[in-house]
């Protein structure tokens, strides 16, 4: 198979340059309270790698240093790390947008139903995963009963303004598909989920993202497992969109990991490739200037934002 490198000389756009640092996307750890399918994170109740106190505020000391807009706050469940309320309210006091990529149940862990009103008194964006529209399919990739909760979660939210017009609570959702595919259409799916979840359930949102299963850590051994793995890396090549390159999410942010090590992104981060070129690679050695300008590491999992409409944290990239 083609690798990346060679695909982006063909079409001149190696190597891959940042263009600057609009988001630093922060994964607080692996903890979670779900173990799905896709998840690229492996991460689960067991999981131990949780980022400490003293990184967390070596994460509001770069916030402080440079003029970087958006603090994406990711995980695992993000919300189970104990630092997680400093590092919104640290955030947001500095005029920063912050969004909580939610996987809704996490609502109804011991101690945590606090949240949804502790994310609107904070004007947290909320990008909440919910991988289908129909319960079958959510409890095949999530869990049993996760959708039950999921709409709960959904409709606490909407009853506190979010998704609701004019308030500004923000609350996006995110598409994953159950298997080997691609996404379909991110603008006709976001119809049919607006049709399905305010009609059933009388649920609204702002918008729908549509993200393609990365070939990586938990999906890549499913892949494995059902013998998917090379007609489906054979299929991101196939859909190579070169119209997705300019858009990467890679190219306007920088991923930190939960023991403040650096990455071209969260994918990146879970495959321990961080940035090199003799860049920074620690939160505490974190140079803006350098680091907007960095040359970004790539791989064939590179595929999987590049195929068809293009894949990112903010969902089709075409």
């Amino acid at each position: 198979m083609i690798g990346f490198e060679e695909k982006l000389v063909q079409i001149g756009q190696w190597p891959l340059k940042a263009a600057g640092i609009e988001t630093l996307q922060v994964n607080v750890g692996k903890l979670c309270n779900q173990t799905c399918r896709h998840c690229h994170v492996d991460a689960g109740p067991t999981r131990t790698e949780i980022m400490p106190r003293e990184i967390a505020e070596l994460v509001v000391s770069v916030l402080r240093r440079y003029d970087i807009k958006t603090v994406d706050i990711t995980g695992g469940a993000p919300e189970l790390n104990p630092s997680f309320d400093y590092l919104v309210t640290a955030a947001r006091a500095l005029g920063r947008h912050v969004i909580d990529r939610c996987n809704l149940t996490v609502f109804f862990v011991e101690g945590k139903q606090y949240l949804p009103e502790f994310l609107r008194e904070h004007q947290v964006e909320v990008t909440a995963s919910l991988p289908c529209y129909l319960e079958k399919n959510v409890e095949a990739q999530r869990g049993k009963g996760v959708y039950s909760k999921s709409i709960e979660a959904l409709q606490w939210l909407n009853r506190l303004g979010y998704g609701q017009p004019e308030t500004g609570l923000v609350l996006n959702l995110v598409y994953n598909p159950l298997g080997p595919s691609l996404p379909p259409p991110q603008p006709q799916l976001e119809a049919d989920y607006r049709q399905q979840l305010g009609g059933n359930y009388g649920i609204v949102f702002n918008r729908l993202y549509t993200l393609t299963n990365m070939p990586i850590s938990r999906f890549l051994l499913d892949l494995t497992r059902h013998g998917n793995h090379e007609r489906y890396m054979e299929l991101l090549l196939e859909k190579f969109n070169p119209t997705t390159v300019e858009g990467l999410m890679c190219r306007s942010l920088v991923s930190v990991g939960w023991d403040g090590t650096l990455y071209d992104c969260d994918f990146n981060q879970m495959l321990e490739m961080p940035v090199n070129h003799g860049l920074p690679s620690h939160l505490r050695d974190f140079d803006a200037f350098l680091l907007a300008r960095r040359e970004i590491r790539t791989g064939t999992h590179c595929f999987g934002c590049t195929a068809g409409s293009g894949s990112s944290c903010m969902g089709s990239l075409a």
